[in-house]
């Protein structure tokens, strides 16, 4: 399999040249894609060719995520051991449905899930399911809070579904991510009838302006604020809710990793009064794509609202991963969690996550002593910038991208307009956060200059 070995061979190149490539892909780069836009071909292509000119034509292409300083988003790269993983994983070919397909691929879910209950702090009947990513982790999750509260009303919502059903009442937090109102839009609550948790400066919902509510509940909350990097405050709110008709549900796409942590664990307490927990560990846990998580305190109700059964599909000794995941047909994303988290053990994630906020808040340090105004408590791996009037700051985010030394995106944070800073790559040392705020102070003076305004 020599294409193989190329293929290796060319994504080490790849990834070895990011250090010294732009973030952003040059202009022709892109204009270069046109080159595979043809009809569809009529006769085969060699291995050999098919891969060069995906390489050729789309590495450069590519945005330089998997690189050190690419702090748009809240976007992890590839540990080595995962990406490796998530080779070999490639090569075996499993489908992660059924233990009898995948035995392998059906014991290291079971492990990692055992590792994250560990890592959360949460008792072992805790369940959970690999995913696609954040989006349809919660999106499982809260199927099974549907199931739940609905269950203790008397209504079997998978068998009769939601006409005539008890009317279930949702509320979240006023910062609430909009994929976890795609969520519940996808499960036939409605995105527009939520009722909205009043929240602080900090996008936190706060405990004493939650509404009271009676009959089946769905609570989500909120473990890292995707600009702000703030926590909902669970124990307060999640006392509030100790009752068979709640379901609490915590959207943790990446401060679900600040448990890792002795330094940040506190920002999860009150976790295990919850119901359940989505994350992302493409985030900050480093692995590749496509690998959700969600982790729920009652698996039965889970079990009850994913699982199947049919004639061809031979039941098993041990759990079948397709119990309590929406998809039967999927890749075995354990596998890959598994090797982050046997590389990197305990003390190594705490000390990525550590080392991240460290960057976080060497960032909103430099840029405050620069003169610019820093618009969020900086608790985790977050900075919210504003380099001025909406103007300045707006060119300040064109001039860095284009500059290609890093890349950071803008967001308008409670009617302001600002630079987001994400820092939750492995591979960002103290050298990259350097070289990158040299050039966010040089864009962001050039940007004042252009509008004859410099920060006081």
């Amino acid at each position: 399999m020599k294409v193989l070995k190329d293929a290796a061979q060319r994504g080490s190149d790849y990834l070895a040249g990011l250090e010294t490539r732009g973030v952003a892909p040059a202009a022709d780069a892109v204009a270069a894609l046109a080159a595979l836009d043809i009809p569809f071909p009529d006769a085969p292509r060699s291995d050999a060719a098919v891969l060069a000119e995906l390489d050729d034509i789309g590495s450069p292409a590519t945005v330089a995520t998997a690189g050190p300083r690419f702090f748009g988003f809240v976007i992890g790269g590839s540990l080595p051991a995962a990406l490796a993983a998530n080779w070999l994983a490639g090569a075996w070919d499993q489908n992660a449905g059924l233990w009898n397909a995948t035995p392998v691929g059906a014991q290291l879910e079971v492990v990692a899930l055992r590792w994250l209950r560990e890592l959360l702090g949460v008792d072992d009947t805790w369940g959970g399911a690999f995913v696609t990513g954040a989006t349809m982790a919660n999106f499982t999750a809260l199927a099974a809070g549907r199931h739940a509260v609905l269950r203790e009303a008397g209504w079997d919502v998978e068998r009769d579904g939601l006409y005539g059903a008890p009317e279930i009442t949702v509320l979240v937090g006023g910062e609430a991510h909009p994929t976890l109102t795609k969520s519940l839009g996808l499960l036939g609550l409605g995105r527009n009838r939520l009722i909205e948790i009043p929240v602080d400066d900090q996008g936190r919902a706060r405990a004493d302006a939650v509404p009271k509510v009676e009959g089946p509940t769905l609570v989500c909350l909120q473990a890292g604020n995707v600009n702000t990097g703030g926590f909902d405050p669970l124990r307060a709110i999640a006392e509030q809710f100790q009752s068979p008709s709640s379901w609490i549900h915590v959207d943790g796409a990446f401060g679900f990793w600040a448990a890792a942590s002795p330094d940040y664990r506190g920002l999860m307490d009150g976790v295990a009064l919850c119901d359940s927990i989505s994350t992302d560990a493409h985030k900050w846990l480093n692995v590749p794509y496509d690998s959700g998580i969600a982790l729920v305190r009652d698996p039965e109700a889970l079990k009850r609202a994913m699982s199947f059964t049919v004639s061809y599909l031979p039941g098993a000794s041990h759990r079948d991963p397709s119990d309590y995941t929406p998809e039967l047909s999927r890749k075995a994303r354990g596998i890959e969690v598994w090797a982050a988290m046997r590389s990197l053990g305990r003390s190594g994630l705490a000390e990525l996550v550590e080392r991240c906020c460290r960057h976080a808040r060497r960032f909103a340090d430099a840029l405050a002593a620069a003169g610019y105004e820093i618009l969020n408590d900086v608790v985790l791996n977050q900075v919210l910038v504003s380099f001025g009037s909406p103007e300045v700051t707006a060119d300040a985010i064109r001039r860095i991208q284009e500059d290609g030394t890093c890349w950071c995106g803008g967001t308008l944070w409670q009617g302001r307009t600002a630079m987001r800073i994400s820092v939750c790559s492995w591979a960002t040392r103290d050298a990259d956060v350097e070289q990158s705020l040299e050039v966010m102070i040089a864009a962001a003076r050039a940007a004042g200059e252009s509008v004859g305004t410099t920060p006081q």
